[in-house]
């Protein structure tokens, strides 16, 4: 129970801040898309700090959870996140939840709960051998840059989407290495810690996403990206879990099938919840800056 409070609360956290980083990110020039330049940009806002201390905050209690629970159960239950985000945009916006936003959020609740059910998520089992952690990791984090890559070739609109899913991936792979480096303080202290490359990889992971993701925040709308983002993560994460870390999911046709059918339901509540009115859908800045860099379709000049 503490574990699914940790992971709610972080949920809820998360979900506000991506909300108020994205309202300061779209006043950012084009020009920065993919540029460090744009986090330096965005450090004079006061409402994307206001947003990047609530994520922080999420980020701790996710780390908490993660400390002391599976990724694979701590990750469905962090797809709450875009309730969150949709409760403050809704607020913003002044639109109500109507047949699809209850829709969506019936779909997220029951897909999570079907998986965690099926799955009955567990470790205990040997960690993987370094092959194989390799294996998962270069996979992941290739398929990441494979996007960016795609990413740069697409009209924005696409383009923010392509990006959210990449941040998405690698801040998947970062929650399994953040289990990771926790377990390894817990079995053999802090200190060791300081030996280790994934505490250092963590930070980079989250250094390139948090790029990524206010860049995709930037080009577009937030239903374009948060549905994306949200998605990708928890399948990234559940992957690396069972792929490296020794998380155990039940594998009988049965389970499997529900474990299957509960992913589904929540990718599409997802989906469904992002593109719900309520999510910000003018991505102008207020000045004008940068509203000549792409047409009403979202194409590149």
């Amino acid at each position: 129970m503490a574990v699914v409070l940790l992971a709610v609360g972080a949920a809820c956290c998360l979900g506000l801040g991506f909300v108020l980083q994205q309202h300061a990110a779209q006043q950012a020039p084009r020009a920065d898309l993919l540029r460090w330049r744009l986090l330096l940009d965005l450090v004079r806002m006061p409402e994307w700090l206001g947003g990047i201390a609530i994520m922080i905050v999420g980020l701790a209690l996710s780390a908490l959870a993660l400390g002391y629970g599976q990724v694979s159960l701590v990750e469905p239950l962090l797809t709450s996140n875009l309730v969150f985000a949709m409760a403050l945009a809704s607020l913003i916006s002044r639109q109500r939840l109507g047949r699809s936003g209850w829709g969506g959020v019936l779909l997220l609740g029951v897909g999570v709960t079907a998986f965690i059910l099926a799955g009955d998520p567990q470790g205990g089992r040997a960690v993987a051998g370094q092959l194989r952690h390799w294996l998962v990791f270069g996979i992941v984090a290739g398929l990441a840059l494979l996007l960016v890559s795609l990413a740069r070739r697409l009209p924005l609109f696409e383009e923010a989407t392509v990006l959210a899913l990449a941040a998405g991936l690698l801040y998947g792979l970062q929650d399994a290495l953040t289990r990771a480096s926790a377990s390894h303080a817990t079995s053999t202290g802090l200190a060791s810690l300081l030996h280790r490359w994934e505490p250092y990889t963590v930070v980079g992971l989250g250094a390139i996403g948090l790029l990524l993701m206010q860049s995709a925040f930037e080009a577009a709308p937030l239903r374009m990206s948060l549905p994306a983002l949200t998605a990708a993560q928890p399948l990234a994460g559940i992957a690396c879990a069972v792929g490296f870390l020794g998380d155990r999911l039940k594998v009988t046709p049965g389970a499997l099938a529900w474990e299957a059918a509960g992913l589904s339901a929540m990718v599409v509540g997802v989906v469904v919840l992002g593109r719900h009115p309520a999510m910000p859908s003018v991505n102008l800045p207020e000045d004008g800056e940068g509203a000549c860099d792409e047409d009403s379709t979202g194409e590149r000049p």
